[in-house]
């Protein structure tokens, strides 16, 4: 077995600077308008059609790429093999922080890859839905690490994309409402072989426990084709936190049907410091433990700043 030295100092990314990632947009043109963009953004993170120009069309040409590069070794294989299988969806997995800005730039990127010509479906989840039901957590006496890798049902989130990359029809997923914090038993999302899957979710890069027998076990990244990890310092993801926690006290959380309706009767103050406690406590923990641990298994990293731009790009390199 070969040792790295310790002085080698190696990167297996190339890294891009703002405008360097632009210049690789080509020729690839905006399809996006201007009201979309509003449709588009999150709570606190409002899409520019510079960011969309700047960051989001160049990496809508890689995929693009991609996914024709995948298509072509899948026709490849099928006449090698001497039949022609059923179509393969190519899955894009986008992990991150919570309040880093996932949601967001799963969305972009759903409308913008639905609009080039060769893969008109694009469908997108969270794995948000494989959590287990706060009445199973509470059995647990895991309720206060919800979002944590324990915390969701793996297994059926495997089941789930093998049916998606077996090309099953009407695979269903389960549904889980942010307003009422817990899944929903009568309401499910049902994906009908999309040409791209978008899986977004905090632990989605995680690697299992390898078996000493050496028999396979399949990690959730397996089955991705390409993955994007959204990347922050803690700090900043802080603010945008709390930010979002307040914004929400001012929207849905007023709502008495809402679980966090609670939060809504504190005073600014008491509710900035309930927020900071949750971000320690729960999701800073759990970036800190599970979530930053992963960050260079993907295949591309999009460093974020405190405008919630993406200033750096960090592709693999092949």
């Amino acid at each position: 077995m070969s040792v790295m030295p310790a002085n080698l100092q190696y990167s297996p990314y190339r890294v891009f600077s703002r405008n360097e990632w632009a210049k690789l947009r080509a020729d690839t043109p905006m399809t996006l308008v201007p009201r979309e963009l509003e449709e588009l953004s999150g709570t606190i993170e409002k899409l520019s059609m510079e960011e969309v120009e700047t960051i989001y069309l160049p990496l809508s040409r890689l995929l693009n790429l991609y996914v024709a590069a995948a298509q072509e070794l899948h026709a490849a294989t099928s006449t090698f093999l001497g039949h022609r299988d059923q179509k393969v969806p190519f899955i894009l997995g986008v992990a991150g922080s919570v309040a880093i800005g996932k949601s967001t730039t799963a969305r972009v990127l759903q409308a913008l890859l639905a609009r080039w010509p060769d893969h008109p479906r694009v469908d997108l989840i969270t794995t948000d839905g494989f959590l287990f039901p706060n009445e199973e957590l509470e059995r647990r006496g895991i309720m206060d690490r919800k979002g944590f890798p324990e915390s969701f049902d793996s297994a059926a989130l495997l089941r789930f994309l093998v049916d998606v990359k077996s090309g099953r029809e009407h695979v269903q997923a389960p549904f889980y409402s942010h307003f009422h914090y817990d899944i929903q038993k009568d309401r499910t999302v049902t994906v009908e072989r999309p040409d791209i899957l978008i899986v977004e979710g905090l632990n989605l890069l995680q690697p299992a426990r390898l078996p000493r027998d050496g028999r396979a076990i399949p990690f959730v990244s397996d089955f991705f084709d390409f993955s994007i990890y959204m990347d922050a310092e803690a700090a900043l993801i802080e603010h945008w936190y709390v930010e979002r926690f307040m914004r929400l006290r001012q929207t849905a959380f007023r709502d008495p049907a809402a679980y966090f309706h609670k939060y809504a009767l504190l005073d600014d103050d008491a509710a900035v410091a309930r927020a900071r406690q949750i971000w320690r406590e729960v999701n800073l923990k759990n970036l800190e433990e599970n979530i930053l641990p992963t960050k260079q298994r993907a295949r591309l990293i999009l460093g974020k700043s405190a405008n919630h731009q993406i200033e750096r790009v960090a592709l693999r390199k092949l």
